[in-house]
Formats: structure tokens, sequence, C-alpha cells
């Protein structure tokens, strides 16, 4: 039987993927062969040696220690898209506080608890005033990053009347599809910052997006701008975006990932991380993160992880041999003679490579030997060898 290891409350729809005659899940399993993790941060944890994949109920892994689960043959998964509909709400909702005196109106209507009930109205009449703001409908949205996030975003924008101008340097074709054809794509991120009323942030925390709004960066920004960060918090520094609110160059600030130095101000509406904080989204992201644990424990199959290739077959024999390697030539040759050697016959293969990693899934007429299973284990550059 496989044990599952749980991190924080996994939603139960997540939960019951994994069925009962074939897996055991809980929270304090010792040894287990998956682990499930939403927010609980892991980079510190000893993984015993049997556990063969992480999976992360979200998109983000900066929890998780990806480079050593790599050098431990640990596939770690993610869930991009499945809070996608979340975030692009609270998006929404950032676009319209970010336009309109919503919030600062609130903090007023809730501070008059000892006004006179005759002369609320009055006062409330006068001081509207206070809270004017503007209309979305024909500003241009700005999205910084075109991925599962960001094409909602987009498309939400263009319903509610906005121009949208995109711009994502690693723009994949299938996130292409998913724009819509009234998207203006920008040649470069100046151009988008330089054309935009509001910028929305929606890339990965990876080093060539830390910082990515900054003091130069800012520069560029048409004057009065509003900025939005629902990605992550690395990706802005805090200190430039609150020297440009001070001399103008912004005029608000829209966070899920407040600081100290936020705290107070009028001119930012930081959040408490609320962007897939929904219970939709939440058993969406335990729903495929449990189901791609699965596939990888059961076939061996690798869909949608940070630091294995993309890799799925559709089992063709009883017997299947799944082994990741250094990408370097000669394994998956030297793993075939192998076989050849014991007379044992490749029905199907599959073979792919990322970066540094290259993954093959074989499924072969007869069982494996124990011996023929050590031998390809110990074959040089290989780091993970299962048999299913």
């Amino acid at each position: 039987m496989y044990q599952i290891r749980t991190y924080n409350s996994i939603a139960i729809e997540g939960l019951e993927q994994f069925s009962r005659d074939k897996y055991e899940v809980a929270s304090e399993l010792p040894q287990p062969d998956g682990i499930l993790v939403r927010s609980a941060n892991l980079l510190d944890l000893v993984f015993p040696q049997q556990l063969t994949a992480v999976a992360r109920a979200g998109a983000g892994v900066n929890n998780v220690p990806v480079e050593r689960c790599t050098q431990q043959g640990i596939v770690v998964f993610n869930t991009p898209g499945a809070n996608a509909n979340a975030v692009k709400e609270l998006v929404m909702a950032g676009l319209l506080l970010a336009s309109r005196g919503i919030y600062t109106g609130l903090q007023f209507t809730a501070g008059l608890t000892e006004i006179d009930p005759k002369s609320l109205s009055t006062v409330l009449e006068r001081e509207k005033k206070n809270f004017k703001g503007q209309e979305l409908m024909g500003k241009t949205l700005g999205v910084v990053g075109l991925g599962a996030i960001g094409s909602n975003v987009a498309n939400m924008a263009l319903n509610m009347g906005m121009k949208v101008i995109g711009f994502d340097p690693a723009l994949s074709v299938e996130a292409a599809w998913r724009l819509p054809s009234q998207v203006q794509k920008a040649e470069n991120l100046q151009q988008l910052l330089g054309r935009s009323d509001y910028i929305t942030l929606h890339v990965p925390a990876i080093p060539a997006t830390k910082n990515l709004v900054n003091q130069d960066t800012l520069a560029s920004f048409k004057t009065g701008a509003r900025l939005l960060n629902f990605s992550r918090e690395a990706i802005v520094n805090t200190d430039d975006v609150l020297t440009a609110l001070d001399q103008g160059k912004l005029t608000s600030y829209v966070t899920d990932f407040p600081a100290p130095s936020l705290m107070g101000r009028q001119d930012v509406i930081a959040m408490p991380h609320l962007g897939a904080s929904t219970r939709e989204a939440e058993s969406n992201c335990a729903i495929m993160a449990a189901q791609q644990l699965v596939d990888f424990i059961e076939h061996g199959n690798i869909r949608n992880s940070v630091n294995f290739p993309a890799c799925e077959l559709e089992r063709t024999t009883g017997y299947r041999i799944c082994f990741a390697n250094q990408n370097v030539p000669k394994v998956l040759s030297h793993v075939l003679n192998l076989l050849a050697d014991q007379n044992i016959n490749v029905v199907e293969m599959l073979n792919k490579s990322k970066d540094d990693i290259a993954y093959n899934i074989l499924d072969v007429e007869s069982a494996p030997s124990p011996v023929l299973l050590d031998a390809i284990a110990h074959t040089e550059h290989v780091f993970h060898m299962r048999s299913l």
C-alpha cells in the first residue's frame, strides 16, 4: 500500500482521489511515498529515502526545496491554472478598489458611529466628493505574464470594456491559443509599462523576475498608473514602489503581499494573501495535485512538474520501467542493451528531457528480474528508477 503524507489542511475532494485499497493518507506518516502540501515550509525537511514525489496544491513552489528534490530524484509537481479563476476575480476587485474611492469611503462611513442620524445623509452627500474615482471602461490594462491566470485576467478586462496589452517573453503555444485576439502584444516590458493605466503582474518568482518592478522599470510607467501584484512578493521592490507613490509616479499599489512599510498608507491596498483563498480554488488545486501524484506513483507519468520533463505514456503492458538520468549520451542505449541481453522486448517507450535531466518510460513484454532492475538502477548517470 502506498503512503501519502499531507501537510496543511487538504480539501476533501483532493483526498478522495486516493483509493482506500491502495493508499494510506495521513499527516503523521514517517515513510511516505508521496507528499501533498499547500503552504507548509518543507525547505529544511529531511526526505525519507523512498519518497518519490512532492505535489504542491498551488502554483508556486518556493516552500519546496526543488533543487535538493531533483538531486534526490524526487519529482515536484504544482497545479498551474487550478486557482486561475479565484485570482482573476480578486484582480477584478483590485482594479475596482484602485479606481474608485471604495476603500477610503468604507473607512469613512465606518467611523460615523457617533453621528446624529438626522444629519447622516447630509454628511454623506457633502463628503462623497472626497472619494471620487474613475471608471475602468476605456482604460488600458497591461498584463505582465500571460499564463493561465494572466490570460483569464486579460479576457475579464476586455469584457469590462478595457483595452489590454500583454507581455510575456516565455509565452507558450498553449497559452497563446488561450489569449483573445483583442489583446495587443507589447514588444518589450518598457513598451507595456509606458502605455498602461493599470499594470497587473502574473509571472512566477524565479531569479529572472526578482525585483522585476524596481526603480528603473518604474521610470517607464505612465505618471499616475496603478500597480497590482497578485503574483509573488519578490517580483516587486517595495521600497522603490513606495518612492514612486511618494513622488506621484504611481497613484496606488494593490498587493496580496503586505509588508510592514506598506501599512497605514491610503495609497496602498494590502490584502492578506487571498489570491487562492476560495473553496473552489482549494478544491481544484487539491484534486489536480492528487491526480498527478496518483498517475506518477502508479504509472510513472509526469504532468506539471517543475523539475522533471513532462512525460506521459498510456500503459500497453503489465510491466513498466521508469528511470531518470543526467541528460548525457548513451544512457538509454545502455539500458536497452541490458534489456536485450535478458531477451526482454520493449513494446513501447518514451524519452523526454528538460535541461540536465532525461526521463524514460519503458513498457516491456515480460517481468524484469531484480538483478536486471538493480543493474539499471546502478547504470552510470541514472539517479531514479522504479518498476511498476
